[in-house]
Order: structure tokens, then sequence, then C-alpha cells
């Protein structure tokens, strides 16, 4: 977890320098970000070594930092940074395989999440953009710094679908084949492509089949699996539809598309499907235990990893309500203590535990027997 060192003034609003060789991008992103009332654009820097002048005069809230630059890269000034003053860093990238090779690379040297470059194609493109910069500074600032929500500024609230939107509301389905393997399904966002590391690299090969929605752009799902299948025993690789959910295999939703899980006899898979956004998100944690819920019933674990806002806790407690074991990274280990919270406050978890504990959880799964759904 990060050091909670990084403080800004109580009740002043969240302050961002804006890092990137594009005057156009500095200046969309200027207008993005000051369009929340929660958030202001400290300053805008062509380069990092514009940057450091900037930070030497004043000490911004979040750096939103893109990759390729004239003179130093991306790479290297994140390392300067986090080296020299914990200032959360988001990476502001390109939809490219090489720069989610980059993304890969800033966020093992402490950057705290990603975000795509604003697509101003469509009005609703602009729009989700908008949203998806907006959620991740404010999460960015509260990432080293606890209680952060009552100390920093207000947060502008938007309306958000349910996964209503995707999967209509209901029960868990009995099949008439009974069910031989446990599913896990676990979410995370801010803080969670290093939390996923950290469980899943010491799972064995034989462990239960694994779903993860993690908050992350398209085409960063790609890298991200691979990279994580190269450091694992078990099997990592970006979900499809059809995709088998079997033990020793773990399937990432891809970017931009909801992961669903569907039965097949005995058995079950993953449908890839696209819609709107649903908790402020597109793949959405609660549309994944939504239908771990209908699909798996008692037979499903859910589990609910670091992360800002409430996406997954309702879903977590439809699980929980079908059967299912639940539980909730706790407090001291989370990078944003929001989404597990907000899955405990509703009464969603079983258990509450340290990050380190989690692995044993899911060691454990393919022997227990099964809760009766109420």
């Amino acid at each position: 977890m990060a050091n909670s060192t990084f403080n800004a003034p109580r009740g002043k609003k969240i302050r961002v320098l804006i890092v990137d060789d594009s005057a156009a991008v500095r200046q969309c992103l200027s207008e993005i970000i000051a369009s929340d009332p929660g958030l202001e654009v400290m300053a805008t820097a062509q380069d990092p070594y514009v940057a450091a002048e900037r930070i030497r005069n004043e000490v911004p809230d979040v750096i939103f930092l893109d990759i390729q630059m004239p003179r130093m890269d991306g790479l290297t000034f994140l390392r300067k940074i986090i080296a020299q003053r914990p200032i959360p860093v988001v990476i502001c990238s390109t939809l490219t395989e090489e720069g989610s090779a980059a993304f890969l690379q800033a966020l093992e040297a402490g950057a705290v999440d990603v975000v795509t470059k604003p697509r101003v194609d469509t009005a609703h493109a602009l729009k989700e953009s908008r949203t998806r910069i907006c959620d991740v500074a404010r999460a960015a600032a509260q990432a080293r710094v606890r209680q952060r929500r009552q100390a920093g500024a207000p947060v502008k609230v938007e309306a958000k679908l349910t996964a209503d939107a995707i999967l209509p509301s209901g029960g868990f389905r009995q099949g008439a084949t009974a069910v031989t393997n446990t599913i896990v399904c676990i979410g995370a966002s801010t803080g969670g492509t290093e939390a996923l590391r950290e469980v899943l690299t010491v799972l064995p090969p034989d462990c239960p089949g694994i779903a993860v929605v993690q908050h992350m752009p398209e085409k960063f799902t790609t890298a991200f699996a691979r990279r994580l299948d190269s450091i694992c025993a078990v099997s990592v690789k970006e979900a499809e539809t059809g995709d088998m959910i079997v033990p020793g295999q773990v399937l990432i939703a891809p970017g931009n598309q909801h992961m669903l899980i569907e039965r097949v006899g005995s058995s079950f898979r993953t449908v890839i499907r696209g819609g709107p956004q649903v908790s402020r998100h597109r793949p959405s944690v609660d549309v994944l235990f939504r239908s771990a819920a209908q699909r798996v019933g008692p037979n499903a674990v859910g589990i609910i990893l670091t992360g800002m806002g409430d996406d997954g806790a309702n879903g977590l407690l439809e699980m929980k309500n079908a059967g299912a074991l639940t539980v909730a990274q706790d407090e001291e280990s989370c990078v944003v203590f929001g989404m597990p919270k907000e899955a405990i406050d509703r009464g969603a978890a079983d258990r509450i535990l340290p990050l380190h504990r989690i692995p044993d959880v899911i060691k454990g799964a393919a022997g227990r027997r099964p809760a009766r759904a109420s």
C-alpha cells in the first residue's frame, strides 16, 4: 500500500498538474478538470523539466502524466517524483500496445491509476471521458490520504445506471445438473492492479477458476493479462465470449466491455457484452457479481478489493443473498477504501480481511461446502 503522507489543505479543491507535450491534450484535459467543481488545474507543463519547475513553486494534489514526451520520458519522471515527493500520479496515455506496456511499468513504479487521453469524436465519448478523468482525479487524491473524503473537496455526483441496464434482477436459478466447480469472482479499481498481482502470484495452478473485473481502459487489459500470465502459476488471459471458467484459469474482463457468467450444464463460461456504463464503469463489477449470483449462486465466492466508489457493493450483496461466500478487503491494506467500505456498510461481506489473507480464501474455496441460498 502507498504511504499515507500526502495531504491537501482542508476544504480546498483538488489541484491537478497536467504534463503532456501536446497543447491540444493539455487544453482538453484542462477544460474537463475545470468542469468539476471539486477540481482545479493548478498548472500545465509541456515536459517534465517544466513540470519540475511548477512543482518547486507549488505542490499539486495529483499529477496527470503522459508517457512519451521530449527531453525526458514520463516513466523516468514518475520514478523521480515517487522517490522525492509522495504525489499521486495518474498516467494519461493513448490506446496502443506500446502505451499499455509502458503503463504496466508505470503502475509497478508507483502510479496510482491510468486513463486514456480524452475522446472528443462524439458527445457521448466526451461525456464518458470526462466522467472517467474526474473520477480518477478524485480517487488519486484519496489514494495516499485516509479519510480524504471528509477532508477534501465536495464530489459532484452524476446519475448512474445499475446492473439492471445489462441484466435484470432476480435470484439464483438452480440448474438441473449439479455444479462440479467453485467459481471465484473478484472486483477492483484504484490500486487493484497491484492488489491483484499480490493475490494471483501466490495461487497454485489448481486453484478454482477466477473471473476478474478491474476498472481499466480497453487494450490495457490485454497487456495486464499477459503480464500476470508471465508471473503467475495460474493461467491468465483477457476473457472472450465462450471461455470456460475452469480450475487454474483466471479471466480478466476486457476494457470497455461488460463480463457476465453463463451456465452450461455443470460448468460455467464467460459472456462479453457491450452496453452502457453501470455504476459509472464498463466493465462493471456489479454486472459480473449479479450474473454470478444468478447463475452460480452458492457455488461462488465474491471478493471486492481496493477502489473508489460503490461499484460491486450491490452485486456482492446479491451474491451473499444467493448463498455465496463474500469477502471485502480491509481498510488498512486498501489504497482507496471506497468499494470495500460500501460493500461492508450494506452488509454484503461475510468476511473483512487484509489483502495477504485473501489468497487463502481462494485456495480453500475448492473444498468449501456451499451455503444454502436464501
